[in-house]
C-alpha cells in the first residue's frame, strides 16, 4: 500500500520560532508559528491539517459506504473542527467534530445516519486518532 510522507521545519524557540509544513506531493507549503497555532495568528497548523485530512477520509469513506449499499451519492459535504486545549501540563486535541451533509438519492434517514456512523468509526484517519473524542452532526439533504 501507499506511504505519504510530509515534512516540517521548525527553527528557533517555541515563541518566537516560526516553521514551514510541506506535504510530499507539493499540493500545500504553509508556515505555522505559535500564534497561528495556540492564538488567532496567521499561517497553518496541525491541528488544521489533521482536520482536513479527516473530513476528506470521512468524506471518502461515507460515499465508499453509500454507493457499497447500493445508495450512490450525488454530494458529501464535511467540515471538521479538532479543538487544541491544555490538559495538564502539555496541550491534546480533545474533539473532532464532524459535520457532513450529503445528498443521496432515494436513501432514508436512519439507513444515512447508519452510514455515517460507519464511516465515522471506520475511515482510516478515525481509527489513527481513536484516542481522540470524535463527534458528527450527518444532515440529508
Amino acid at each position: 500500500m501507499a506511504v505519504r510522507t510530509s515534512e516540517a521545519e521548525w527553527k528557533g524557540n517555541l515563541r518566537e520560532g516560526k516553521g514551514t509544513m510541506r506535504l510530499g506531493s507539493g499540493a500545500y507549503e504553509g508556515a505555522y508559528s505559535f500564534q497561528s497555532r495556540f492564538e488567532e495568528g496567521a499561517g497553518t497548523n496541525p491541528e488544521e491539517l489533521i482536520a482536513a485530512a479527516h473530513a476528506g477520509c470521512f468524506s471518502m469513506a461515507l460515499s465508499a459506504g453509500l454507493s457499497n449499499a447500493g445508495h450512490e451519492p450525488k454530494r458529501v459535504h464535511t467540515t471538521a473542527k479538532a479543538r487544541l486545549e491544555k490538559v495538564g501540563e502539555g496541550f491534546e486535541i480533545t474533539n473532532i467534530h464532524l459535520t457532513t451533509e450529503a445528498e443521496v438519492p432515494g436513501i432514508d434517514e436512519s439507513t444515512f445516519q447508519q452510514q455515517a456512523e460507519a464511516a465515522k468509526k471506520g475511515c482510516p484517519v478515525s481509527k489513527a486518532l481513536a484516542a481522540t473524542n470524535i463527534t458528527l452532526d450527518a444532515k440529508l439533504v
